[in-house]
């Protein structure tokens, strides 16, 4: 664990090794028995590094274990112990096969969708509503970048934040809107009487709970499944990251190009962004098809009176602030 955090590993991440190497670690061989975490634990690294040696049929056993997991699952378990093998001298053989998978698209919302959530949210009674929902769609921000934010990050004059230890613990600035600058300032009482009953003093978090605590991602999601509801949205299609991804592809529509949208999202590669390419020709094949079913159904109409998306000016300043900021 230690060697993970040196490498600056998330502590999902880190979890996710722990687990898949307690498992390899109790996969047993013909006439080893059942293995407890207690008895492997123990061994001395001397003897675990024959015990763990890919070739000595334990990682072809704990591999056939894994056949009902998702593809991405499994190559996410095989990396795991690829590096626990690894920093113990080991070389994973050329017969390990990772199974193949079907890249996903990320999950966003359509314009109809995003002007419901909105609605719920200006309903929401959930003071954290509205400035945890505006802000990250104005960002882009990871919940736990969000969660973690303090007040001393935020410039408003600027319209800027700065994320702190972000994934892989990189530091970057992320723009907002003077729209975000307005809720912030009406949240700002409502932190400041939240603090006065917290137990924890200096408390710097700028989102906190009804207890004076700092917020946290668990609860952060609850409070989109109430959204949802009330959005009429089905809960699995509403996430703070479903929020991320739909800035994200709202940038792209409007313009913004893959090193723009790489930086603000704080993506380390840019293979990473480049799958919004696939989402915005997906949007525009659902466009033009639709357009071509109904060419005169005014209910499909994505513009305004003055042919402009009603729903993109937040998007628009965006990329002009993403374009302008020095």
């Amino acid at each position: 664990m230690q060697q993970l955090r040196s490498e600056k590993k998330s502590s999902h991440t880190i979890r996710a090794y722990e687990v898949a190497a307690k498992s390899f670690s109790m996969t047993s061989l013909p006439g080893e028995g059942d293995l407890s975490w207690e008895e492997t634990s123990s061994i001395p690294v001397r003897q675990f590094h024959p015990f763990v040696d890919p070739n000595n049929g334990r990682m072809d056993a704990w591999m056939n274990s894994l056949g009902e997991l998702k593809p991405s699952t499994i190559n996410a378990k095989i990396a795991a112990l690829t590096h626990l093998l690894k920093w113990l001298g080991h070389t994973v053989p050329d017969w390990i096969q990772r199974p193949s998978r079907s890249r996903s698209l990320p999950k966003t919302l359509g314009r109809r969708e995003l002007a419901r959530l909105r609605k719920a949210v200006s309903e929401s009674e959930d003071p954290l509503a509205m400035p945890v929902s505006t802000l990250m769609l104005d960002t882009g921000l990871r919940i736990s970048e969000l969660c973690a934010l303090d007040i001393d990050d935020i410039d408003k004059e600027d319209l800027s934040a700065l994320v702190i230890g972000g994934k892989g613990e990189k530091d970057r600035t992320v723009l907002f809107t003077q729209s975000s600058v307005e809720v912030l300032e009406s949240w700002e009482p409502i932190r400041e009487r939240r603090l006065r009953y917290s137990n924890e003093i200096g408390l710097r978090a700028v989102f906190v709970s009804s207890r004076g605590r700092r917020i946290n991602p668990r609860s952060i999601q609850k409070m989109m499944d109430r959204l949802a509801e009330a959005a009429d949205i089905p809960k699995s299609r509403l996430s703070p990251h479903t929020l991320r991804h739909t800035f994200a592809t709202g940038l792209l529509e409007r313009g913004a190009d893959l090193v723009t949208i790489q930086r603000l999202l704080g993506h380390s590669s840019i293979a990473t962004t480049r799958v919004y390419l696939e989402i915005g020709d997906q949007t525009l094949r659902e466009i033009y098809h639709r357009a071509q079913r109904n060419p005169s159904d005014p209910g499909d109409s994505q513009v305004g009176g003055d042919g402009q998306d009603p729903s993109s000016e937040l998007v628009e300043d965006k990329i002009e602030s993403a374009v302008t900021k020095p």
